[in-house]
């Protein structure tokens, strides 16, 4: 398994790269915005995933992972010291999979890593398509189609709305929801970030986002899709 750092703090980043490779990890090192700009244009070899810091010297850790996603699915998690919900958003909406805040603790950060390499996996092996009333969910193509046009969603609305398809007929707390999207909590994780996401996918799945036939609510208990 093999990790993209990019970290300029040189300190920082060699306490992650000895964590990583205590944990059997190999690691690939860019302390600058030019240097991985490269790595990912070149195709990012066999890189599973990508630890970025938000600010670099000469760019920030949101442009390289919207390169990253235009040409890999693979998992992006932003170390950042900006502890914002601003920067939160913009984080999420960029496609990150994950983002941490600094100072952290390794352990964090490698439950963290596991946490989305895990979540990959499952998405790679369930099942190809998965059907909510006229909407259909390609998970081996990342993709979804309403009415067969393919609705455009980011990494968080699609993870959010994979959950819910695979627990179809089942009430999902709000609680539940939170920890099966990012499994370890983070100080980001919040009512408010679930709430602007659940109206997201409405707004886009939805004949109707003021009448949800596919998210429906479920009072006092939280969200179930499907009977």
């Amino acid at each position: 398994m093999k990790i993209l750092i990019v970290e300029d703090d040189k300190t920082i980043a060699s306490g992650i790269e000895y964590s990583l490779q205590s944990e059997e990890y190999v690691t690939m090192v860019s302390y600058t915005f030019k240097q991985a700009e490269s790595i990912i244009a070149n195709g990012l070899g066999d890189i599973d995933l990508c630890l970025f810091d938000l600010s670099l010297p000469d760019g920030t850790g949101y442009q390289l992972c919207e390169m990253v996603k235009k040409r890999n699915d693979i998992p992006v998690i932003f170390l950042t010291a900006l502890d914002d919900e601003v920067n939160v958003v913009m984080g999420l909406d960029m496609g990150a999979d994950d983002y941490i805040t600094k100072p952290f603790r390794v352990r964090e950060l490698l439950s963290r890593i596991k946490s989305v390499l895990r979540r990959y996996n499952k998405q790679v092996q369930s099942k190809p398509y998965i059907d909510l009333e006229n909407i259909r969910v390609n998970t081996l193509e990342g993709k979804v189609y309403k009415n067969g046009e393919e609705v455009l969603l980011t990494a968080l609305e699609y993870r959010l709305l994979l959950i819910f398809a695979n627990h179809i007929g089942q009430v999902l707390s709000r609680n539940q929801l939170l920890e099966r999207i990012w499994d370890v909590a983070g100080d980001f994780v919040n009512d408010n970030t679930l709430t602007v996401y659940i109206k997201r996918l409405r707004e886009k799945l939805e004949d109707d986002p003021h009448m949800p036939k596919i998210i429906k609510t479920v009072r006092g208990m939280g969200y179930k899709v499907g009977e």
